[in-house]
Parts: structure tokens; sequence; C-alpha cells
């Protein structure tokens, strides 16, 4: 995994000596900002019209693969920088090498690279991975940028247009440090930051955009052109119960043993539930094969299993389900235990919102993921995680209650609303009526609805449950796959996700959702098809979301740290924040604050120190 950055300019000479040093320091600053994401090692390249810049966490090949790297043909070189894995690339080298390709390194890298050259972008089709990349095509007459990402969004890049091509990089931060970069955010980015909808291409800067999951975004002097090379789509499955529970299990086994390959320590991200443990199971029976012991890690809190009081999204607490797997598995597991003082650390806030580019709001979530995998990453360099499997088997409740289904907008949010959820709650009246968030929600559910293709002879149930899956894998994974991203990188850990293999997730998609349910329960096929490495105690455990404190003490620091920030009569945030609104999470007994309440002083909280650390040019007129 790795931090990628570059600039291209078509009218410009960024390589040339004479430019005073000027586009050097440019590429090495843009570089820089994602140190974190490759703390072992920092490379540029520039020549002609382009300027890359890299930074790597070495996981495979870890003397072979620095970058950029480049490839020298008699017309010109061809430079990659490169970010993630490509877990199948050892076949696709024995078929290059049978095409009279030569190797110099073990790495994914050489191989992508060797890829382009054989078939131009057509490379991104024979990719099975989790990617973001750059190439640089410098040959004489066909001098371009290409840019690639993974079919569902695992990993990031973004682009900015200029006046004679691009500025690009794996997190705004990248494309932000570059001087010409203005830092302007108008009611269109704020829109997508309070509702919750993922909106293909949002990026919250004005001017930036993000590049679409399964999409090449080519660069040359003709513009910025854009091709899907894939999507989802509408198949019939004929396989009955047997053979599609067969072949679940089959999918997850192969996929599993593929995402264990590196030349790091490796472990598995352990909540206890279906997803994690399934990964689990079948990680430390692949391990077990080959004489090792697998590793595992849980986030948990201070008296949260002792004191746990179930609400509406958790019947349980994680930590006895967790024990049960790691004893049935057998592996040398740790919990990481939180409280509440580190949780509310306005220094880990702030690590948070950097880390993230944006003020999302989700307090001791995001915190206490980014305080995992900080303590993960002092034994291991790559984990395996059970994000998105709810999305690929429909596992979330909204699932299967019939009203949010039948709700004319994102399940979800018809879910978040019934339970008196507000993310603008905390907003002044003013901006929120400019916002017009109903309407922008609204407007984003059409837009992803007509991306549904469905299939010709479906009843309307099984249609309707197609487009609720398709909402979910186009939509709201994307935002969890963000946020895991943002978290793991901010700390130099690369996070692997099985269920997000695009085999997996085409095949189970189109499994009919009456076969997605045959036993009545939630990720019926996931369940036997990993039955096997489970114990009793989870296969039948009920959903439970990403844990949350309970612990009062947290949301008595959070309201301290907003009196402190209330009693600021100039501080910025009041430009976005109603007052009133805090005042009132202030006045509540911290053991008795509403969710509501509890949302506002963090996102307050996330607001302010995204406006210092940022200093946004905040235009909240409603022009474009």
């Amino acid at each position: 995994m790795c931090g990628i950055t570059g600039w291209v300019a078509f009218d410009r000479d960024l390589g040339s000596a004479g430019d005073g040093g000027d586009v050097q320091r440019t590429i090495d600053a843009m570089t820089a900002t994602l140190s974190c994401r490759g703390p072992d090692d920092s490379g540029t390249w520039r020549r002609g019209h382009a300027a890359l810049g890299h930074r790597r966490l070495a996981v495979i090949d870890l003397p072979g693969g620095r970058q950029p790297m480049v490839l020298e043909t008699d017309d010109g070189p061809l430079v990659i920088t490169y970010s993630g894995e490509t877990y199948t690339f050892e076949a696709l080298r024995s078929e290059l090498r049978s095409r009279g390709h030569r190797f110099g390194t073990d790495s994914d890298t050489e191989v992508v690279l060797h890829g382009y050259l054989e078939w131009g972008d057509g490379v991104a089709e024979r990719l099975t991975g989790m990617y973001a990349f750059a190439v640089w095509d410098g040959r004489r007459g066909r001098e371009r940028l290409v840019l690639v990402r993974d079919r569902l969004g695992v990993k990031p890049l973004y682009v900015r247009r200029t006046a004679d091509g691009v500025l690009y990089g794996s997190e705004p931060k990248a494309v932000l440090a570059h001087p010409d970069t203005p830092r302007r955010v108008t009611l269109d980015g704020l829109r997508e930051l309070f509702a919750f909808t993922k909106a293909p291409g949002w990026a919250l800067w004005e001017g930036l955009e993000e590049v679409l999951p399964g999409h090449v975004v080519t660069v040359d002097r003709d513009g910025l052109h854009d091709r899907a090379y894939w999507r989802l789509t509408a198949q019939e499955h004929t396989d009955d119960t047997p053979a599609t529970v067969a072949r679940v299990r089959e999918l997850m086994t192969g996929i599993v043993s593929e995402q264990l390959v590196a030349d790091v320590p490796r472990c598995v991200l352990l909540s206890g539930g279906l997803d994690s443990s399934a990964v689990t199971g079948l990680a430390a029976a692949r391990l077990r094969e080959q004489g090792e012991r697998l590793r595992t890690f849980a986030v948990d809190f201070v008296g949260q299993e002792e004191h746990f009081v179930p609400d509406a999204m958790r019947a349980t607490p994680d930590a006895p389900y967790v024990r049960d797997v790691a004893r049935l598995v057998g592996s040398a597991h740790e919990d990481i235990v939180l409280d509440a003082e580190t949780l509310s650390d306005p220094d880990v806030r702030r690590r948070v919102v950097t880390a993230r580019d944006i003020p999302a709001g989700l307090g001791d979530m995001d915190a206490s993921l980014f305080l995992l995998f900080k303590a993960i990453r002092e034994h291991s360099t790559v984990a395996l995680s059970g994000e998105s499997a709810d999305e690929v088997f429909g596992g979330y409740a909204w699932f299967h209650d019939e009203e949010a289904v039948s709700a004319d907008t994102f399940p979800w949010m018809a879910a978040v609303r019934r339970m008196g959820g507000d993310r603008s709650g905390f907003l002044r009246q003013d901006l929120r009526d400019a916002l017009d968030l109903p309407g922008y929600v609204d407007a984003q559910y059409r837009t992803a609805l007509a991306e549904v293709d469905p299939l010709p002879g479906e009843d309307a149930r099984t249609a309707r449950m197609r487009e609720v899956s398709h909402l979910h894998l186009t939509r709201f994974v994307r935002m969890l796959l963000d946020r895991k991203d943002r978290m793991s990188m901010a700390v130099g850990l690369e996070v692997r996700v099985p269920f997000c293999d695009h085999r997996l997730v085409e095949y189970v998609y189109n499994a009919p959702w009456a076969l997605k349910t045959y036993d009545g329960r939630e990720k019926s096929l996931l369940r036997a098809a990993t039955r096997h490495a489970l114990p009793d105690s989870v296969a039948e455990r009920v959903k439970s979301p990403y844990p949350s404190t309970q612990d009062p003490r947290y949301a008595a620091s959070l309201q301290q740290q907003v009196k402190g920030l209330l009693a600021e009569p100039d501080a910025e945030v009041f430009a976005l924040v109603d007052r009133g609104a805090l005042e009132r999470a202030l006045d509540a007994d911290p053991a008795g604050l509403d969710q509501g309440g509890r949302q506002a002083l963090e996102k307050a909280l996330d607001l302010q120190t995204w406006i210092e650390e940022y200093q946004p040019e905040l235009d909240l007129t409603g022009s474009d």
C-alpha cells in the first residue's frame, strides 16, 4: 500500500532544470503530505510534461518495489506510481512472460507496468485486487496520463483539472499542497458532507473530483476522458441453494488465501460478528496449513462488557464472541482497550480529521478505529477485515425492515429518520435552508436508482431488493471503505477487504433475495458457507454494528470541550453551527445524553478542528 501524487502540464516543461527548483519543491511537498501512507520510502520522477511522486509502504518484494518505477522503451518512458495490491499478479506475470516480457523484481507493481505496455489501459480489466495507480505514458506522439481505480473503490484517488493538465493524489491533501489549488468549499460540497449519500465523484473541495471506482481516466492534450471498465450488471442466477452455498465457500476460501500473500506480518481484525469471524476462521485454517499461527485484534472500551446496555443498534457486546472465535481457531489474540479520555483527546481528533480531510463527525467510532489501527501497526503491516459483507450479503437491519425497503429513498436514511436521527440538526437554520438536504437526497436517490440494470422477468420484490443491493454496493459501501482506508493508512497499516473481491460481489449480487435469506435470517449464504469455521455463538449472533462507547465520561469530556468552544465569540465554526443546539447538548446529563446531542458535540468539534487545520474558504451564498 502506498500514496501516489502527480502533476501533468502539457503547456510546460516540468522536467526543466531551469525552473528554479519550483517544480521539484512542489512535487516534494505534494508527496510529503502522503508520508503516513508510505512510511518506508519516498521517490519522485519528472521529465517533460510530468512530475510524479510516491510514498511507499513495503509489503511485497521489499527491496525491489521502489517507485516511481520506470520502463524505458525505444519511444520514451512508461512510469508508474501504484497504490494497493494486485492479488493475482503471479498468474499475470506468467502470462506476460509467455508474451516475451522480462522482469527485474518480484513486485506486483512491475507486473502492472508491463501489463500496461502489453494491453494499454485495457490492463485494468485483467487486474484482481484493490488499487489506484497512475501511468505516465511518455512515448512520442502519445503522451498521456492514465489513472485507474479498482472496481469497488477500496483505494482512493482524486484529480483536479487545470488549464493545461491535471493534478492528482491518493488524498485531497496532496492536491491541496499545490500552490495553485484553491481551498474553496461551496454549498454543493457541504450538501454531501451532511447528506450521507456518497455522490459519485464528490470530494468536498470545489474543483476536486474523485476518480470513480471501476473507471479509467485518461488525460492528454485534448482534455480528460473517462471510461468505465466495470460496473454491476444483472445476470440470471441458475445455481440452486446447495450449489450457491458451495460456490460462496469456494470463492471465500480462495480469496482469503490470495489476500494473505505478503512479505510482512499479517493479522485479522476480529469483532466477534459473522463477517470478521468468517475471515478469521478461513485465514487461520490457511495459515495452519503453512505452519503459522494467525494473529487477531479487537477493539473494546474500558468497562463496556460489564456495564453494557442494549440499544436500538446493538443487542450484545462484542467481547464474549471475540473470545469464542479466538479460542476456536487458536489465534494469538489481543484486545485493544480504550478509555474515554483517549477517545475524546483533541489531538486524536486532529489526527482523524487530517487523515480524512473532511470533518466526518463520527466521533468515537472514527477515533477508536484510528487507535485500533495504530496499536495493530506495532505488530503487523497487513490486516484482513470483514468490511463490506453486510452490503454484499444483505446484513443490515434495514434490509429486513419492510418500511425502510419500501421507502422512496435510500433505505439506510429511512431507518435513521425513523429512529429520530438528523445529521444536520446542529447546523444553523439559514444554512439548513440553503442546503435543502431533503431535495438533494431525493435527487441523489433518483440518480442512483437510474443506474440499476434490471433483469427482465424478476418479480417486484426481487427487483426491489436488487435495487437495494445496488444502492449499498455503489453508494453506502464507498463511505465505509473511504473511512477504513483513511484511518488505516494514517498509521501505515494496509487493510485488505476480501468481501470486496469483484468475483464474489458479482456472484452474490445476482443471487435472488429469496436465496440470500433462504433460512429466514440475514446473510444466509455467508453463514452457511462459512459455518464450518465458526463457533455456534457467532453463527447464531444477530448483526451488531461497529461498537461505540457507552461510557458517560466520553460525553462529559465532549461537553467540556464544546463549553470552551462556546466561550470563543469569534470561533469560525459558528458560521455553520447553531449555538443553541450545542447549548442544549451541554444542559443534558452526560449519562442521559441522547445520540443526537452527542453527535452535535462531535460534529461541531470536528468542524472546528477542520477549519483550524485546512483554513477553507467557505462560500455559503449558493453560487457555484
